[in-house]
């Protein structure tokens, strides 16, 4: 609820500025567009973090309200081509241009909130920035240094061990503000350095976003897709705590919000010699990380990712099918027999699920000796916790018999390392997705005797069904599963 507590003071904060100093108002004629296009932005996020949207539906919601701006006469109307004096009109070029860096601005800060407190501090940072260019072109200082207040307060509570987090309304409503003020404070709608300048505070989190579209886009992924590598879940796995990468990644911005007062004083006259010294930064700071390492490993990169392409499209068919059967089967118990069918089509050897009542586990008889192993929290323990296991050895490698540790004439790809990572994220979401399909949509635990409320008649009822005969699924122990924090663990 973090975002509804920034957007109640973003709204006393302009209530003040109406009451104290009603002559902003007739100076900057766009405030009321500024008032409820962010608002709707923040409502778009917080119905999300109510009940989940869709990424689909969530885009148009968020096009359809820059558009709105645009309507209202607010965009990038001209572009100054850099270090001239000609000045070109966009038109229609304007509009399309303005909803892409408002669409943009949004997400990009909704993806980089992934560790508590990293989110707020850059986007203070960005709010410092706005304020001191804000205070030469668009006369919406006062709202910005509001604004960066709220962020110190909300930071006070959401730096680690966070008690408040910002949910997708409050990163909406942040990015959004931030690329509609750098709008504002553009001159006339020309192209300035009000623009260029947050770009330079953002390169951390724009070379973090292009990362993640290019991982996603050559592995057959959605666009849209959370996942668990972007740069400060690396620098997580490495043994980092949360407040010493928020730090870091503090430490890096501060440079970069450097270069950005440096480049607004100059006028733009000093962004080649910046971006030489930002690249210089990022390529220093990507030699110390063992991870990065491998990203200039082109050819072995795209290769791999390609060979991973086809696996990951099949699993995203079977977690479709997953997703529907959930919604039409009764109860809990009937939907682990399909989900146990997807993991042995995808090459597992193990699958243990435990739930609130008890524990459920299905594993093969020609399992290797070395395995990979993961354990999922599905929604923080409250659909259980899900324990996956699949043979460890060279994907689609051919085996000489006596001298393998298993039984297998060859191994699934689920059998290396990345492919088992990704595919037992997909599996977890598509168990997530077929449950939601399933409930009632109390929050209670989930247990395996949890069945429809009221059935609809399109369920349909299953027949006699029986497993394929490798599928072994023996009964329930009944003994109580293991607290929900040590699966996790």
């Amino acid at each position: 609820m973090g975002g509804l507590a920034l957007a109640v003071a973003f709204i006393v904060v302009e209530l003040y500025l109406s009451i104290a100093f009603p002559e902003q108002r007739t100076k900057t004629p766009g405030r009321l567009v500024v008032l409820l296009s962010s608002l709707a932005m923040f409502a778009l996020g917080f119905w999300d973090d109510i009940k989940p949207l869709g990424a689909k539906l969530k885009l148009l919601g968020q096009i359809a309200i820059a558009l709105t701006v645009c309507g209202f006469g607010i965009g990038i109307q001209q572009f100054k081509i850099p270090f001239t004096s000609t000045v070109l009109d966009l038109g229609g070029w304007g509009v399309f241009l303005t909803v892409l860096w408002l669409v943009g601005m949004t997400n990009l800060i909704n993806l980089i909130d992934g560790v508590d407190g990293l989110a707020g501090g850059i986007c203070l940072m960005l709010m410092v920035l706005l304020i001191y260019v804000g205070h030469d072109s668009s006369g919406f200082e006062c709202l910005g240094a509001g604004m960066a207040g709220a962020l110190i307060g909300f930071l006070w509570f959401n730096f680690p061990p966070a008690r408040v987090y910002l949910g997708d309304s409050g990163a909406y409503f942040l990015g959004f503000q931030i690329g509609l003020l750098s709008l504002i404070n553009s001159h006339k709608g020309t192209v300035l350095m009000a623009m260029v300048a947050p770009m330079f505070v953002l390169a951390l989190p724009i070379l973090d976003t292009g990362l993640a579209i290019l991982r996603r886009g050559l592995r057959g992924l959605p666009i849209f897709r959370a996942d668990k590598r972007h740069l400060h879940h690396h620098l997580l796995r490495m043994g980092l705590s949360r407040r010493k990468v928020v730090f870091y990644f503090y430490g890096v911005t501060l440079l970069f919000m450097a270069m950005a007062f440096a480049a607004y004083w100059s006028r733009g006259n000093l962004i080649p010699v910046l971006l030489g010294v930002g690249s210089l930064i990022l390529l220093l700071c990507a030699g110390r990380l063992r991870f990065s390492r491998n990203w200039f490993a082109v050819r072995r990169v795209v290769s791999g990712s390609l060979q991973m392409r086809e696996e990951v499209q099949y699993t995203l068919a079977l977690m479709r099918w997953l997703e529907l059967e959930g919604g039409r089967h009764i109860s809990v118990n009937e939907l682990w027999s399909d989900f146990v069918l997807a993991a042995q089509r995808l090459g597992y050897t193990s699958v243990k699920l435990s739930l609130a009542d008890g524990e459920r586990v299905w594993a093969s008889s020609d399992g290797c000796l070395r395995t990979h192993s993961v354990v999922e929290a599905l929604e923080g323990g409250r659909l259980g916790s899900l324990e996956l296991k699949a043979p460890a050895c060279e994907t689609g490698a051919v085996l000489v018999p006596g001298t393998q540790s298993c039984k297998r004439s060859f191994c699934p790809c689920v059998a290396e390392e990345q492919v088992f990572e990704i595919v037992s994220e997909l599996l977890a979401e598509g168990w997530i997705k077929a449950v939601r399909k399933l409930e009632s949509g109390d929050q209670d635990p989930l247990r395996f005797d949890t069945k429809r409320a009221s059935p609809s008649r399109s369920v349909r009822r299953r027949s006699s069904f029986s497993s394929p005969a490798s599928v072994r699924i023996p009964q329930a122990s009944h003994k109580p599963a293991d607290s929900l924090g040590n699966a996790a663990r």
